[in-house]
């Protein structure tokens, strides 16, 4: 056979195999449509690629893909078939099926969240809290640290929310002049970045006074990354390499943070100086530092609450004041309830939280509306039924607050901002209402996070009025995070009996 021949027969034998491979992968397509075409769902869009068109055009018209997901919800009923090439995810969305399978301990997370264990080679939140799908093992992590966000531990920690609120109050009220136009969702990602730092870790950052601090933009980068790495391909392509090195820099970035802290930390106990009672205090109490792994695991659940604990709140204190600056006679309410509750004390005290009852409203509505963090899903080890549909074993299902939170049947109005329908006299959601998640795998910063969004938010109305700036389409996105797509600005000036008080203090 002559050079040119054995050149022919190589390329007709890498197409034979190029052919067989993709009927064999058709074939597995097709048995995946066996197995799950008798659950509802939309047309797929085609046989291969199964619904991922629609997805992909919605997110390229800057739709948000929950909404996608709550119009199929509400067109095929509580359980409905996702197909994306050979996954198959099913959207559940039922009271009935939350009880059964969220509120139980016996499902575990599924592969979707190794997404998050690495990103392109470095290690990002490993086997923290949120991404360890080995039960045993999360349960152990989980009792061990429980102790650092147990409302006793919490109240501890409310100098540090305090100061850093404050922070931002005296920033913000050298803009407050009515017309200086500031973009809340950067400002509170930096306040909070620096409250969480400060509480959980006994960190400065100072993010909020440093615009050229590395880390918002490092958190910013590593959620970025979580993005890309939905596409299997993404490490391949020429043209995101220089991104992809961004996001390994900043992946590195938080880690070698976590690790000096830790280390330092502990280095200042074993020599018996005086440390913070904070929530990295506690995990080093049982933690063994000799044992490389440990430290790892460690590392892991400090990125786990960097990660989690600072876009989650800045987002829904940013979604907060985008509603309230659109509601007057709610944004009045809620001041005055912040002033009759906190009067002209400096710091916010642990008691007055429970007296801001219209506040929570406001928060509960609003987390309602826009659940920072949407989805989670499970794996189901065997075959269930929900609502007369056959679930088949080692399916992946999926629950979304968003879309839950948005349905006729859970919610009268659900589009309208209503605080009042968490009023202590008004019927609590069955099961339908889950921002944090439920059952034993519900957020454990539950109640950090909601005592650090009180204290910024209840400081922010008791001395600002806002105003939204005109021309804002307040559109949303997340295919991670949910998040105001062009930022939320607006107008600030100081509230009237602050004026007054400011004048006094300069006369």
């Amino acid at each position: 056979m002559d050079f040119c021949g054995l050149i022919a027969w190589s390329f007709s034998l890498i197409i034979a195999v190029a052919v067989i491979c993709f009927l064999l992968y058709c074939g597995y397509i097709y048995y995946i449509h066996c197995k799950y075409d008798h659950i509802p769902g939309p047309p797929r869009d085609s046989f291969l690629f199964g619904h991922t068109l629609s997805i992909l055009n919605c997110l390229e018209n800057n739709g948000l893909v929950h909404d996608l997901f709550l119009h199929w919800a509400q067109t095929y009923g509580p359980v409905v078939r996702i197909n994306t090439l050979h996954n198959v995810k099913i959207l559940l969305s039922s009271p009935e099926s939350v009880k059964e399978i969220l509120m139980s301990s016996k499902y575990k997370k599924d592969a979707e969240y190794n997404r998050a264990c690495h990103l392109f080679g470095e290690r990002f939140m490993g086997n923290g809290l949120v991404t360890d799908q080995d039960n045993e093992h999360w349960e152990k992590q989980r009792r061990l640290m429980e102790p650092a966000f147990s409302e006793n531990y919490l109240m501890g920690l409310m100098g540090a929310f305090n100061e850093k609120a404050e922070e931002l109050v005296n920033m913000l009220t050298e803009k407050a002049d009515g017309t200086c136009q500031v973009e809340m969702h950067d400002i509170l990602s930096r306040v909070t970045l620096d409250s969480l730092a400060k509480a959980a870790f006994g960190l400065e950052l100072k993010t909020l006074q440093d615009e050229h601090s590395p880390f918002p933009q490092a958190i910013s980068l590593a959620m970025m990354g979580l993005t890309e790495t939905m596409n299997p391909l993404a490490k391949y392509i020429p043209w995101k390499q220089k991104l992809i090195r961004k996001i390994q820099r900043s992946v590195r970035l938080l880690r070698d943070t976590a690790r000096e802290c830790i280390e330092n930390r502990q280095k200042a106990r074993i020599q018996r100086e005086e440390t913070p009672e904070d929530v990295l205090t506690q995990m080093l109490r049982t933690a063994d530092l000799e044992n490389d792994q440990e430290l790892e695991s460690l590392v892991d659940n400090f990125v786990t609450l960097i990660i989690g604990g600072q876009e989650t709140t800045a987002n829904l204190l940013t979604f907060a004041v985008m509603e309230l600056s659109q509601k007057p006679a709610i944004l009045k309410k809620t001041q005055v309830e912040v002033d009759e509750v906190i009067g002209s004390k400096t710091d916010i005290e642990f008691e007055d939280l429970t007296k801001l009852q219209y506040f929570s409203q406001v928060l509960n509505e609003t987390l309602r509306l826009y659940p920072p963090a949407p989805g989670t899903s499970r794996m189901v080890d065997e075959e269930i039924v929900l609502h007369d549909v056959k679930i088949p074993a080692h399916a992946v299902v999926m629950f979304n607050s968003y879309v839950m939170g948005r349905m006729e049947q859970f919610f009268e109005d659900p589009l309208v901002f209503k605080p009042d329908r968490f009023h202590p006299d008004a019927a609590e959601p069955y099961l339908s209402y889950f921002p944090f998640s439920l059952g034993p795998r519900a957020c454990i910063g539950k109640l950090f996070a909601q005592i650090k969004m009180t204290v910024i938010l209840a400081k922010l109305l008791r001395k600002f009025d806002f105003q939204l700036v005109e021309g804002q389409n307040c559109k949303l996105t997340g295919t991670g995070t949910l998040q105001p797509l062009n930022g939320v600005t607006c107008r600030i000036k100081l509230r009237t009996r602050q004026r007054r008080s400011l004048t006094r203090r300069t006369m």
